[in-house]
């Protein structure tokens, strides 16, 4: 088996033309077919090829994936503003692998502005078109407008995310503990809209509904409700104190709705007259007393019944039946009330008033202060009767 050196394989390799002329046959260096060659670099080869490759550097990425694509799109279109982005990019700093510049942070509070235009307007537009819908009513279109404007701020977020060109990969370890944070220190938040989505697909709790409450000193009132946010309820009572319920607490604990199936809500009026009065007259007035009031329903309508003997009075209630409870309870039994007063007055029905008996038992004190005041009257008749 025969060989080429290595200077001649090298030669041969990097000189093409010249291992292409004819050499004499029978040549030491002749090469036949089906032989083998063995190729060898000759020293300085390796150095030199190291040399003539180039070192790839690492060069800084653009920090905001938009920019770029922006900048290219302009300058095509238009060369003189594709100059300025130019050198508006060109005012920028390297923050280790990151391209900072004045064009970067112009675009990316383009996007920030245009993900929350998006967002703001987007649910708006959405809550206008909802609002023509007359098939659903209040709680549905409620619970609609909720579940829309997550979507839509969700939608949002992920496309000015994409647009920045931010990589959620490398943010893994950041994320998961973030994410337990939000999960301890928002936990009563996302309970409380969870709680809100719940109460308004179940329709428990609605708003324009009327539910008993109480404040902090324990006394109960009503109030009606004006609105279910994501955090909490929204109440105003009757004199306008606005009261905010976290979700959660109607939702596990028990509420009083007196417009849950049915707006109708039963107030009772006490009223008291004499002994000596003739019952069923009093009955009847009361009842047309009742009759008189506007907010009084017809049907059902009002009844009176005997509550008790008192120990100066024959005590009375007043059943009446009203379907706006939100605008007073306390209104209606005063007008009753009052119309009640002038017919009595009218049919000479007597309204008593507590009436004691006291008794004084012997006492060696009182005795002389009794026999004091003898005296001192009698003395001061003395001088009358000489005259």
């Amino acid at each position: 088996m025969s060989g080429v050196g290595p200077t001649s394989a090298t030669q041969a390799v990097l000189n093409p033309e010249a291992s292409a002329s004819p050499t004499p046959k029978g040549s030491p260096d002749t090469l036949e077919a089906g032989e083998q060659v063995i190729l060898q670099p000759v020293p300085g080869d390796a150095a030199s090829g190291a040399a003539a490759t180039p070192t790839p550097t690492a060069s800084p990425t653009e920090s905001v994936k938009a920019a770029d694509e922006i900048a290219q799109a302009v300058g095509e279109q238009n060369r003189t503003v594709g100059q300025v982005i130019q050198s508006l990019d060109g005012m920028a700093i390297d923050v280790g692998s990151m391209h900072i510049s004045v064009w970067d942070g112009i675009v990316f509070l383009a996007v920030v502005v245009g993900v929350f235009a998006f967002a703001f307007f987007g649910s708006k537009f959405a809550h206008l078109g909802l609002a023509r819908v007359t098939r659903l009513d209040q709680t549905r279109r409620l619970l609609a407008e909720k579940i829309i404007t997550i979507v839509v701020w969700g939608m949002a977020i992920l496309i000015g995310i994409d647009l920045l060109g931010i990589d959620l990969t490398a943010l893994t370890v950041f994320s998961g503990a973030f994410g337990l944070a939000i999960g301890f220190g928002l936990q009563k938040t996302f309970g409380n809209l969870i709680a809100g989505i719940i109460l308004l697909m179940d329709k428990s709790i609605k708003p324009g509904d009327v539910i008993a409450i109480a404040d902090q000193a324990g006394v109960s009132t009503f109030g009606q409700i004006r609105k279910i946010g994501i955090r909490a309820v929204s109440i105003t009572t009757r004199d306008q104190k606005e009261y905010l319920i976290p979700n959660e607490n109607l939702m596990i604990n028990q509420v009083e709705n007196w417009s849950y199936s049915s707006r109708n809500v039963r107030m009772q009026v006490p009223v008291g007259i004499s002994y000596h009065a003739d019952i069923d007259k009093a009955e009847e007035l009361m009842l047309e007393a009742a009759l008189s009031c506007d907010r009084v329903l017809k049907s059902p309508p009002p009844t009176v019944w005997l509550d008790g003997y008192g120990d100066s009075s024959v005590n009375f209630i007043i059943h009446v039946w009203i379907t706006d409870p939100e605008a007073g309870t306390g209104n209606v039994k005063s007008a009753v009330l009052k119309k009640l007063w002038h017919l009595f007055q009218e049919h000479e029905v007597e309204i008593p008033f507590p009436q004691r008996d006291i008794n004084l038992r012997n006492a060696e004190g009182l005795d002389q202060l009794i026999a004091a005041l003898q005296q001192t009257r009698a003395k001061s008749d003395k001088p009358q009767a000489k005259e």
